[in-house]
C-alpha cells in the first residue's frame, strides 16, 4: 500500500482537536507512512505539536464567520502539488476553499453547506452508525472502498488521543507557578467556551475544594483569561483553599501542568479532553449536552449527569433558566466520583 500525503482541515475548539488525535492514528495505523499534515488556528500549535503523528501544522490566520477569500487562496496555492488527499473536518464551504485552491486531488468531507466541485469525495453522516463526535472524525478517514463495500455500517475503532509531555517545559512551569510538587494536587476545570449551561456552579466547586484541602490535597484551578472570574469565585468560595490559575498558563502549560494531577474535575471542555489525553483519571460534569457525544476519550472516567426530562437541550442559555441538570448535581456525588478514581489509581499502582 502507498502511502498518502495527507492534508488535514482541523476544526475550531480544544477539545475537538485533541479528539482529531484519534483520527490521526487511524490514518497511520492504515499505513505507517503516512504523512499528516493539519490546517489549522495558530492557538492549536501546541496542542498539534505534542502528537506524533502529526508532521506539520500549518498556521492559518482566519476570522470566525469571514470568507477571507484572499487568505485561503493564497495558503492553497501555497500548497499546490504537496498532497495526496484532503480531510476537511468543518462542514462550512469556505473549509474546503484551501484544498481545493492547492488542487489536491481527493477532498473528502461530510454533506453540509452547498460545496458541490470544492468536495469531491462527498460523504453522508449517518449518526445512526457515528453519533459521537469522535467517531465522525474517524469515519472520513475511512477510504472510499471500504464504504461501497458496506463496511462503514458499523461504528469506527476508537483511538485514545494520547498527548506527549515536555518535561523540560513543565518543570520550567511548576518553577513559575510556584506549584508544590511534593504535595498530590487536584484540579479543577470549570470554564466551559460553549456557555453557562456547561458550566457546574463555582460554589459547587469551592464546596468540593474544602472536601479535598482536609484530606492534604492542594487544588488547583485551571482555564483561559475569561475563566478567571469563575477561577476567583472558587477561591473565595472555598475560603482560598483554592489556587486560581485562570488566565496564568499557556496551553501548552497546562497540557504538562495537568500531567502533574492525581484527578481532574471538569465540566465538558477542551480541558477536560486534554487530561483525559495526558491519562489523567477525569470526574466529567455534563449539563446541557449528553456525555454520548463528547465523552472523555479514556478508561478513566467517571460521568456525572443527571439526564433531567430536559436535557439534552443543547442550548447555550437553559430555555427554563433554572440550570437544574448543573445545579442539582451534588458536590457529594461529584467527589465520591473522584474517590472511586484515586483508589483505582492507588490499586493499579501497587498491581
Amino acid at each position: 500500500m502507498s502511502a498518502n500525503k495527507i492534508l488535514v482541515i482541523g476544526p475550531a475548539w480544544v477539545g475537538d482537536m485533541v479528539m482529531v488525535q484519534s483520527l490521526f492514528i487511524a490514518l497511520k495505523q492504515q499505513n505507517t507512512q503516512n504523512i499528516i499534515d493539519v490546517v489549522a488556528p495558530g492557538w492549536s500549535a501546541p496542542v498539534l505539536a505534542r502528537m506524533p503523528e502529526v508532521r506539520r501544522v500549518i498556521k492559518v490566520n482566519l476570522q470566525h464567520g469571514k470568507l477571507q477569500l484572499a487568505e485561503r487562496y493564497r495558503v492553497g496555492k501555497s500548497l499546490r502539488g504537496e498532497y495526496d488527499r484532503a480531510i476537511i473536518l468543518p462542514k462550512t464551504f469556505k473549509s474546503a476553499l484551501i484544498p481545493y485552491f492547492a488542487k489536491i486531488p481527493k477532498r473528502t468531507a461530510y454533506r453540509g453547506e452547498m460545496r458541490y466541485g470544492i468536495v469531491n469525495d462527498m460523504r453522508d453522516l449517518d449518526t445512526s452508525v457515528t453519533y459521537k463526535a469522535v467517531e465522525k472524525y474517524l469515519q472520513l478517514g475511512v477510504d472510499l472502498e471500504s464504504i461501497n463495500k458496506g463496511n462503514f455500517k458499523q461504528a469506527p475503532k476508537i483511538y485514545y488521543p494520547k498527548l506527549e509531555i515536555d518535561e523540560c517545559k513543565r518543570q520550567n512551569a511548576i518553577k513559575k507557578l510556584a506549584i508544590d510538587v511534593s504535595i498530590p494536587a487536584i484540579a479543577f476545570m470549570p470554564g466551559a467556551e460553549f456557555g453557562p449551561s456547561k458550566q457546574w456552579p463555582g460554589s459547587h466547586f469551592g464546596e468540593l475544594a474544602k472536601k479535598f484541602k482536609s484530606l492534604g490535597y492542594n487544588v488547583y484551578v485551571f482555564g483561559s483569561p475569561k475563566d478567571n472570574p469563575i477561577g476567583e469565585e472558587i477561591a473565595q468560595a472555598s475560603n482560598g483553599e483554592a489556587v486560581n490559575l485562570c488566565g496564568q498558563t499557556s496551553l501548552e502549560e497546562a497540557i504538562d501542568l495537568l500531567s502533574l494531577m492525581k484527578v481532574t474535575i471538569t465540566n465538558d471542555s477542551g480541558l477536560m479532553h486534554i487530561a483525559a489525553a495526558v491519562g489523567k483519571p477525569v470526574v466529567s460534569i455534563y449539563g446541557s449536552i449528553t456525555p454520548k457525544y463528547t465523552p472523555p476519550l479514556t478508561d478513566k472516567k467517571e460521568i456525572q449527569y443527571l439526564g433531567l426530562e430536559c436535557s439534552p437541550c443543547w442550548k447555550k442559555l437553559c430555555p427554563f433558566g433554572h440550570y437544574n441538570c448543573l445545579n442539582n448535581i451534588e458536590v457529594n456525588k461529584v467527589y465520591e466520583s473522584a474517590q472511586r478514581l484515586l483508589q483505582e489509581e492507588i490499586s493499579t499502582i501497587k498491581t
